[in-house]
């Protein structure tokens, strides 16, 4: 029989904002990993290292660590809180044994905390619940616990699941109990929170003595050795140089061999010449993906491929072709943008792309998981149109069944009118309403299909002066509903091209809200604003005053303007309707009309 490895691959799993990656960075500092001098120890969320992820507060993309204590290595996943990002969960969650569940002491479970539980329980992980921030005032934490076993009572699939441990922590002060503090000032560290990971959560199975066997769970780039795969090693050893079986998911079978091999230790790679079962490892030299399995060269036998969820939304994303195409973004072809797409299916296999006109159709998993995407495709230089997002229905025995959500809204009590009054619109069922005292607000649970989702973010944002707090994740799927009408009024469209006039903008605010200002190029047949009706209308905003002997540029006084709405990458993918089109570029985002000709517009309106 041989020694159980002293290793630990736990999951860190939350809701969006729960403190997952704070936990992160106190488990890493308290770890000894860094000197007392080093950057890292002034640094807060350590692990979110893409711009996207610093700018947003949130986990986009999973990531590994690893710390040490006493002779146990604890290899540690960070994973995202957000459901649209659900594919990073998947993907890396078959790596660990056991995860930790962080709970906001406030909040309570929230929708994304059933999610990642959901996929905990499914894959058989040991739970351990951290109820964390538990130095928020207002508390009530048998509240908190009690939620939390009512989820765990709907979710577990064996009884043995019912039987949790529960810690509880301030992870911004690096403080851990095995039981609720009678002072939270009191001096305390994460390492009650370290030794119950150890004594908790199981060791990775596998025999060291078996043929070698890996599920390839995640991949990694560096431009000096190229493409790293990395997953646990299921059963067996590996060698550097060992020669190896690559099993895809088509069942190709390729001769491929480990050149370099790499662990973890702290952030940082380290080089080793063996690794055993249990050990997540980096290895080099191997042209795979991510669900491919590696194999003894003489026993093929692969394993699983990971499960995933289907996307829900899909966008048309093709090349730009505006009037203003190729101004300002330098990788603007079809073939361009489909090997940067082809790119970001390695990695990021909650996205689907197939060929569509001279476009594309991504599809992915929410209106956030697509932005993030565009976003990143802006910074690096590409320009390109998408248009508005669509859901992708399921169709069963005949019947087209869509997309039903769980939706969490958190408002003041001033706003519960606007809410009811949108959410009414949009034939969204309210299910729940509870007081949270803490905040003096109220949080509504609705459910609502996500077809009828698209845009609410935007309006309720507006509505309410940024006073609200929504999450949702895809519950279930029920038989289509009836589309609903159009919602959103009509828009100002540009009659000419040019550049905008103070002037010009003057007349038109008094039409709608503007999202342009003065001196501004537009072309024939963009949007420059939302309207008072319901119809379109074109309008010059180039014109400019005709100067006379008479009437000088000053004599009618100062032109007064109502800044602009400058609308985000997301609120213009809610905003669209179905003949228009978003333009992006890495320095501008512009609304347009399909067909551009307000004539040739009309007719097809007709038709």
């Amino acid at each position: 029989m041989y020694e159980t490895p002293k290793i630990r691959n736990i999951a860190i799993i939350a809701h969006v904002d729960h403190g997952k990656t704070t936990l992160v960075d106190g488990l890493l500092k308290q770890s000894g990993l860094f000197r007392e001098n080093q950057i890292e120890m002034s640094q807060s969320l350590i692990m979110d290292n893409i711009d996207q992820e610093k700018e947003r507060g949130i986990t986009i993309n999973a990531k590994n660590a690893s710390i040490f204590y006493k002779d146990y290595k604890i290899n540690i996943i960070d994973t995202p809180g957000h459901a649209d990002f659900s594919g990073e969960v998947e993907r890396t969650i078959n790596m660990a044994q056991g995860c930790l569940l962080l709970v906001d002491a406030a909040e309570g479970p929230m929708p994304q905390t059933k999610f990642v539980l959901q996929k905990a329980l499914e894959n058989n992980l040991k739970v351990i619940v951290v109820i964390n921030k538990i130095d928020k005032s207002g508390l009530d934490i048998k509240i908190v616990e009690d939620k939390i076993a009512d989820l765990f009572l709907e979710l577990v699939i064996n009884e043995d699941q019912l039987h949790y441990e529960t810690f509880y922590a301030i992870s911004r002060e690096g403080k851990s109990w095995d039981h609720y503090p009678s002072n939270i000032n009191q001096e305390a560290t994460l390492e009650k929170l370290i030794e119950g990971i150890i004594r908790i959560c199981p060791p990775p199975p596998g025999d060291p003595a078996e043929p070698f066997q890996l599920l390839i769970s995640s991949l990694d780039f560096d431009n000096f050795k190229g493409k790293y795969v990395i997953g646990r090693i299921s059963r067996g050893s590996l060698k550097t140089n060992q020669p190896l079986k690559l099993v895809k998911i088509d069942k190709t079978i390729l001769a491929v061999k480990a050149t370099q091999i790499f662990v973890l230790s702290g952030l940082n790679k380290t080089e080793v010449s063996e690794a055993k079962c249990g050990e997540i490892v980096q290895i080099t030299g191997i042209d795979g993906a991510i669900g491919d399995s590696l194999t003894d060269f003489d026993h093929v036998e692969p394993l699983q491929p990971i499960k995933l969820e289907e996307p829900t939304l899909s966008i048309y994303l093709g090349p730009n072709t505006s009037p203003f195409k190729a101004r300002e973004g330098k990788l603007n072809s079809s073939r361009q943008i489909a090997q940067r797409l082809k790119k970001e299916t390695e990695t990021n296999i909650g996205i689907k792309i197939e060929p569509e006109g001279i476009g594309f159709k991504v599809s992915g998993r929410g209106e956030l998981h697509l932005g993030v995407l565009l976003e990143s495709l802006r910074r690096e230089g590409y320009e390109f149109e998408v248009g508005r997002p669509q859901v992708i229905n399921k169709v069963d025995k005949g019947i087209i069944l869509e997309p039903i959500e769980e939706l969490m809204i958190e408002i003041s009590s001033e706003f519960e009118g606007v809410l009811s009054t949108e959410l009414g619109k949009r034939k969204g069922l309210l299910e729940q309403q509870f007081n949270v005292p803490a905040k003096n607000k109220t949080k509504f649970v609705y459910k609502i299909s996500t077809r009828n989702m698209i845009g609410l973010k935007n309006d309720l944002l507006t509505k309410t002066k940024g006073q609200i707090i929504m999450h949702s994740f895809v519950k279930e799927y029920l038989p289509a509903s009836p589309p609903l009408k159009k919602i959103r009024n009509g828009v100002l469209i540009s009659f000419d091209t040019g550049i905008s006039t103070a002037y010009s903008l003057e007349n038109a605010q008094n039409r709608g809200v503007l999202f342009i200002g003065p001196a501004v190029q537009v072309y024939k047949g963009q949007i420059i604003g939302l309207g008072n009706k319901q119809d379109d209308l074109e309008i010059n905003v180039c014109k400019a005053k005709h100067l006379t002997n008479m009437r000088s540029s000053s004599s009618d006084g100062t032109v007064q303007l109502v800044p602009p709405l400058i609308l985000s990458l997301e609120q213009c993918l809610d905003f669209i309707e179905e003949d228009e089109l978003l333009e992006i570029t890495p320095s501008s985002l512009r609304l347009r009309k399909k067909e551009l000709d307000p004539v040739k517009r009309k007719r097809s309106l007709k038709l």
